[in-house]
């Protein structure tokens, strides 16, 4: 369920995505308990202490805040909030989330069937014709292309796509144009397609930014399309998540003998469907089941946890998590707790820095 903010609204919501150690789980978990992000920043001191955390915690102040809503307001670009109805449909059937995104361009396209096409940087020229075809194509059959902006691959589909419609999803800001050469590609995005980011407007990307560029790509899209790929890429990690968030997945079979066809070929190995043309992705989309929309408002209050027994629970919680990740049913399995107050632990863990609460469900130690 949607709802409008205030200005106020949004500046909360802004700020409390962007505190430290405040990610898409911990955010969802926080508006979840205390209904309104003015009212979770108000508690997120305590629950820091009561995680064990020392130092204060980092919150951005209003004026850091407000420097990003101008820094958006000046390239033209609008903050959307994962509550609020224009936000995109599909990305708000994640579970969870992104808390927000920057869109620079026409945000319409957001709201449309959307394809993603991925693949590699240093790819064959042979690779980024079919790229560029293929997302040609689609877009006449009326199918809005996502990529990353990337080299290669990624910036022949945006090529193929900007007539038709193309969204480019970045790891740094809207406006941190990566690679240089992609400057002129960049400025005819925003003018014909759009930019989209969970970062701040002008911030650079760094190497952390890039799985959740990924996850937005996939998120927004109801099929992936790998077009080359070696066994360890990005692409692939785009792939899986797509999976994972039950999009169809489709890869770019390729010669043996090309090191950028074994992760596509693997892909296919594992299930993926062939993708030989813009038929065979629209056939997959025949098969779409749509996104799947929360039982209940994703942000209904669920109340406090009382403080009895709860730093036993929490240090026994800490004690049971490593560095390798595991679902949170694990976890409230062998702490032999209720959900409730094993997620709130987890939540106060994670403010302090202690644990680290990942999408799909699982979550390791920090």
């Amino acid at each position: 369920m949607s709802r409008t903010l205030t200005e106020a609204g949004r500046r909360d919501w802004l700020r409390l995505a962007r505190t430290e150690n405040v990610g898409p789980v911990t955010f969802d978990q926080l508006i979840s308990r205390y209904g309104e992000a003015s009212l979770a920043l108000a508690a997120l001191p305590d629950l820091a202490r009561r995680g064990g955390r020392v130092s204060p915690l980092g919150v951005p102040s209003l004026e850091d805040i407000e420097t990003e809503l101008a820094d958006g307001a000046a390239l033209g670009a609008r903050l959307l909030c994962a509550c609020e109805a224009e936000f995109p449909q599909a990305l708000a059937a994640l579970d969870p989330p992104p808390p927000l995104l920057w869109v620079w361009g026409d945000a319409k396209l957001l709201q449309r069937s959307i394809v993603a096409i991925v693949g590699a940087r240093v790819a064959s020229a042979a690779g980024q014709r079919f790229a560029r075809g293929l997302a040609a194509e689609l877009g006449q059959a009326g199918q809005v292309i996502a990529s990353g902006m990337a080299r290669g691959v990624d910036g022949a589909a945006h090529e193929g796509s900007l007539p038709t419609g193309t969204i480019a999803v970045l790891g740094g800001g809207i406006a941190d144009i990566y690679p240089p050469e992609h400057r002129n590609l960049h400025a005819r995005i925003v003018e014909a397609g759009c930019v989209v980011s969970e970062s701040r407007p002008r911030q650079t990307a760094q190497a952390k930014d890039f799985p959740r560029r990924n996850r937005i790509i996939a998120g927004l899209s109801r099929a992936v399309v790998v077009v080359e790929a070696e066994i360890r890429s990005g692409s692939l990690i785009t792939a899986r998540l797509a999976n994972e968030q039950g999009r169809e997945v489709l890869a770019v079979p390729g010669s043996p003998l090309d090191p950028r066809a074994k992760g596509t070929n693997d892909l296919i190995r594992q299930g993926a469907a062939i993708c030989e043309g813009a038929e065979d992705v629209l056939r997959a989309l025949e098969g779409f089941g749509g996104f799947r929309e929360p039982d209940q408002d994703r942000y209904a209050v669920s109340g406090d946890i009382p403080e009895a027994g709860a730093e036993k629970l929490r240090e026994a919680i800490a004690d049971l998590l490593s560095p390798t990740p595991v679902s949170r049913d694990e976890i409230v399995r062998a702490a032999q707790a209720p959900l409730p107050q094993v997620l709130a632990a987890l939540m106060e863990l994670s403010l302090a820095g202690r644990a680290e609460l990942l999408p799909g469900g699982m979550v390791s130690r920090a």
